[in-house]
């Protein structure tokens, strides 16, 4: 503020007060007035900040101004009380105050701006959240638009009749033909009642057919009731007539216990079960059948899985991944845990016992292997008397050769099943005859009394049938008992030739002679390395005469200083194939077959003319015979050796075969047939 206004502002003071009572009285009320209406914020709304700008450095310039002068004039030696100096220092001071006002003024302006703004914001804040309310309103009505667009009524999951077997059956105040083919809608409303209709009908169908059910269960806990009251007694009955059943050889009861069992094993062994039955009951008596095994293990593997199983197999499963966690099994380990479960047998098993007359028993146990989807057999001999007496009858009753080559070429060292090659590759198995001993033989035969066929055509499936089962049934039991007959007399004739004694029957008494001097001096087992590695057998092995499945022997016979050594190979479908005898004769040097024609002559005596010496059927004296025609050949063939004349005394082998001709021919061959009932000799 100037210093005219301020003098211009005293007058006025002055004046004021110059005046009468009750002016100055009606004054001062007018001053309290104003005073009371004045305000610094009325004031503020009609103040451009600009010019408050410009005042404010004005009056900062003015008052650094009137301090320079009062500096001014203390330095030209001015005193404080000097007029001049006084009238610029209240000239400063009015600066001052007036700086003040503008600060106020300021900080009004600042305050209210920092209110309006706070205001703005409490708009926006209100503005914003009516936006949010308004989004989620859209949100919502969008989400109800949408489940409305996907509503999807009951009636499409209905399976109505179609259109035109509806208008065919519903009547017409249902089907209501001249609004419903315009109005798809009529059309489906109209479709509705009429399967609401026919459901009502149904239901109605539904209860009459309860009741009737009803009273057929009714009547069937009637039945059950009184056929549950007969049990009792029946089984009394029953257990009253076993020692009938016994005499009379018919087991009732133990055939239906068998019948019942019989329903869990596997269908190649119940096959075998039900055909082996039929044939003991339709041709041979002597034949039993039987089941062993686990039968509540079969049961169980029958039973498909249950759900409260599942979940105990998901704890368990459970359990062994916390155990696999804490110890890693080894490879070779799942390997062999994978191959005991590809070579799992079926828990039930078959036995089929062959008796024989003798009273010797044959004992066949038939076994199912699970995964790889073959039968397998074991056997077993039981005699009446002790057949442990020969050594080199040893392994004519092992179970590995027992049944060996029943069929041409059928060994039973490898399962006949293609598939199974691929299954072994995945375990690590090389060959399925290293686990024969523990499993059994997989003989062809075995499969086709199963039923079980395994066709050479990859194209074609594994077949199982009963009429396969019958066609081989009959064949296949003659020739086991057949092989066990044999097998048992080959074990008393090597009892016999081991004592040194050819056993001779006596419907074979008229095949030879009855004076017989050469004699059995040794009879031993040997092996087929033992035999390829003699020099007289050489013709036999590159012949393919000398199979890995054959009985080897060697036996010595004798008359004074000659000795006839007999190489011999029994085919185990002996007496069906003849042993071979292969010959070398000690005396007077070494002589064989391929060196002497008479030796030659020897062994086709003994090996191809079989059929003089077969004997009554079906033959098992064979071998026995061959030794005897053996030994009369070797007289035969000493006796009619020409003598020395140079040397004196009486000749070591004596004439006593009455022959013909001694020899014949440019080979000089000797007469080595026998002519019964005459008793010579003559050649052939």
């Amino acid at each position: 503020m100037s210093s005219e206004a301020l003098k211009k502002r005293k007058t006025k003071v002055v004046r004021s007060e110059g005046g009468t009572p009750e002016t100055k009285r009606g004054r001062g009320d007018a001053d309290q007035q104003d005073v009371r209406v004045y305000s610094e914020e009325v004031e503020l709304d009609g103040r451009d900040p600009e010019q408050d700008f410009i005042q404010y450095k004005e009056s900062c310039e003015s008052l650094a101004g009137l301090m320079s002068e009062i500096l001014d004039l203390k330095g030209n030696g001015a005193k404080d009380g000097c007029a001049e100096v006084e009238q610029k220092r209240m000239q400063s001071c009015i600066h001052f105050m007036n700086l003040k006002k503008l600060n106020r003024l300021a900080h009004m302006r600042l305050k209210r701006g920092r209110d309006q703004t706070h205001e703005a914001k409490q708009r926006v804040d209100v503005l914003h959240l009516q936006l949010q309310n308004l989004l989620y309103e859209v949100m919502h009505l969008q989400k109800e638009i949408s489940k409305c667009l996907e509503f999807k009524s009951k009636h499409e999951e209905i399976d109505l009749v179609p259109e035109e077997e509806f208008y065919q059956e519903a009547p017409q105040e249902i089907s209501r033909p001249q609004l419903t083919k315009n109005d798809p809608h009529q059309l489906t409303l109209a479709r509705l009642d009429w399967e609401l209709e026919q459901r009502k009908r149904l239901a109605e169908k539904y209860k009459e057919s309860q009741t009737s059910k009803e009273k057929i269960q009714k009547s069937i806990e009637v039945k059950k009731e009184h056929l549950t009251s007969l049990q009792p007694g029946l089984n009394a009955i029953m257990q009253a007539s076993i020692p009938v059943q016994e005499y009379l050889s018919m087991p009732f009861e133990q055939a239906q216990i068998q019948t019942e069992v019989a329903r869990h094993l596997p269908p190649p062994l119940y096959v075998l079960f039900v055909q082996a039955n039929a044939y003991g009951q339709a041709c041979d008596k002597n034949l039993c059948v039987s089941i062993s095994g686990d039968v509540d293990e079969a049961k169980a593997l029958s039973k498909p899985p249950e759900d409260s199983q599942d979940d105990e197999s998901d704890s368990d499963a459970e359990e062994e991944q916390e155990k696999t966690k804490r110890r890693r099994p080894t490879t070779g380990g799942q390997l062999d845990d994978k191959r005991r479960e590809m070579l799992k047998r079926h828990p039930l098993s078959l036995c089929l016992d062959l008796k024989c007359k003798d009273g010797s028993i044959l004992h066949l146990y038939f076994y199912y292997l699970l995964n790889l989807n073959i039968m397998t057999v074991k056997t077993k001999v039981s005699t009446s008397t002790d057949i442990n007496a020969a050594i080199s009858a040893g392994d004519l009753l092992k179970p590995d050769t027992l049944l060996s080559c029943l069929y041409t070429n059928d060994q039973g060292r490898e399962t006949p099943n293609p598939a199974n090659r691929y299954q072994f590759d995945k375990v690590g198995i090389v060959s399925f005859a290293d686990y024969v001993d523990d499993l059994g033989h997989p003989y062809t035969w075995v499969q086709s009394l199963g039923g079980l066929h395994f066709p050479k055509d990859p194209t074609e499936g594994v077949r199982l049938g009963s009429s396969l089962s019958a066609s081989h049934m009959e064949s296949t039991m003659k020739l086991l008992r057949g092989r066990l007959l044999s097998r048992l007399a080959l074990h008393k004739q090597f009892a016999s030739l081991e004592h040194s004694i050819i056993p001779v029957s006596s419907e074979c008494q008229h095949l030879f002679p009855a004076k017989i001097l050469t004699r059995l001096a040794r009879w031993t087992q040997s092996t087929q390395q033992e035999y390829m590695d003699l020099p007289y057998t050489r013709h036999v092995t590159e012949a393919g005469l000398a199979k890995e499945t054959d009985l080897y022997f060697m036996a010595v016979v004798e008359r004074g200083t000659a000795r006839l050594h007999a190489a011999v190979v029994l085919n185990p479908r002996y007496p069906e194939i003849s042993p071979l005898f292969s010959l070398s004769l000690n005396w007077k040097g070494e002589r064989s077959g391929r060196t002497d024609d008479n030796l030659r002559a020897v062994e086709s005596e003994v090996n191809v003319f079989k059929n003089e010496l077969q004997g009554p059927r079906p033959g098992h004296q064979l071998l026995t015979n061959q030794f005897v025609r053996l030994c009369v050949c070797l007289d035969v063939y000493l006796e009619t050796e020409e003598q020395d004349d140079s040397v004196e005394g009486p000749r070591e082998f004596p004439r006593e075969k009455m022959c013909l001709r001694t020899v014949r021919g440019p080979n000089r061959l000797k007469p080595f047939k026998y002519n019964h009932p005459q008793g010579f000799f003559s050649h052939r």
